[in-house]
């Protein structure tokens, strides 16, 4: 993997009324985003990762809203589903048409979302240097190559990083995700796991916690949540003595309806390739699968919106893209 120059490079960008934003790139492919003089997060796409990540993930009030575990080891909260570092972007089930993958029990093709014997990797193949863009936000280009266990190139994606600061209590990363089928004809088979995944602190959980899962609709918990479709979903609750959470935002351009896969132990990710088999509410009976021919692009965009306060404090289907 290349980065634009040298050991660092960065960009910072000031706003009237709002803190700088920067980024800066390290030579170990890790990027560095700070509001002002504080690190907010870090995009980890260094070779020993099975897929990149953003960890920690920290709001403007300094509050941790993302599990530590299992980049800390030794971190006293849930030691389960080591594949759910803090936020990430794949999908359990890519089929790359002619291509057998080696075997894994329930996965017709490649399997992005675990990280269990036979997983795919996506493989950061550059970072640009960071660059300002509109709206006092900073842009950083991402290259990858989604591959199999046997290193078997599946499809190649360009993934771009927004930055910015939305106000004087959240920040927004926006992430597009352009996949491109290079390799072949390409099918996102009907699963759960997927695809713009968080997870949160313990503490921000519906149980143990006193987290809650808020939707676009206003619909709370688990229980009324869970493979809905909605606009955006959003986790939030009391930690450390504040309150404070993080949502993921859908684009509204975005091809496909996103449904969520938010769990009250911590996780929240939105997905726009399940369909019946999934066992989505909202999908019932669907059997239409997301396919890219030879030389197609699916071009994705999320954001996740992060905020002192709760939901209804944070509006986060509000002022996210600019447009909405």
């Amino acid at each position: 993997m290349s980065s634009a120059c040298g050991w660092l490079v960065g960009w910072a960008l000031v706003v009237s009324g709002q803190p700088a934003v920067s980024a800066e790139v390290s030579q170990d492919g890790v990027v560095s985003f700070k509001l002002g003089t504080a690190e907010v997060t870090r995009y980890h796409a260094h070779s020993k990762v099975a897929k990149p990540y953003f960890w920690p993930v920290i709001t403007p009030g300094g509050v941790a809203v993302t599990r530590d575990w299992p980049m800390v080891p030794d971190a006293k909260e849930a030691k389960d589903h080591k594949h759910q570092k803090s936020a990430w972007f794949c999908h359990g089930d890519v089929v790359l048409e002619g291509h057998q993958a080696p075997k894994r029990k329930g996965i017709d093709g490649v399997d992005f979302w675990s990280e269990e014997t036979g997983h795919g990797t996506i493989v950061a193949t550059a970072i640009a240097k960071p660059t300002p863009s509109g709206q006092g936000s900073v842009t950083v280009r991402t290259s990858n190559i989604w591959k199999d266990s046997t290193g078997k190139a599946i499809l190649t994606e360009a993934r771009t990083l927004v930055f910015r600061s939305r106000d004087a209590s959240s920040w927004v990363m926006e992430v597009t995700s352009e996949i491109t089928a290079s390799e072949g004809g390409i099918v996102f088979e009907d699963t759960k796991e997927g695809s713009f995944g968080v997870r949160v602190r313990d503490d921000l959980t519906e149980k143990p916690g006193k987290g809650v899962l808020t939707n676009a609709e206003g619909l709370k918990g688990e229980k009324n949540l869970w493979g809905k479709k909605s606009a955006w979903c959003d986790y939030s609750g009391p930690t450390g003595g504040k309150v404070a959470g993080v949502a993921i935002v859908t684009h509204p351009d975005n091809k496909y309806p996103t449904c969520w896969h938010a769990r009250g132990y911590g996780l929240m990710a939105a997905n726009p390739f399940g369909r019946s088999k999934s066992g989505f509410p909202d999908m019932k009976g669907r059997t239409d699968l997301v396919k890219l021919a030879k030389g197609e692009t699916l071009k994705l965009t999320y954001a996740m919106v992060v905020h002192d306060g709760d939901a209804e404090a944070a509006k986060p289907g509000q002022n996210v893209f600019g447009k909405n």
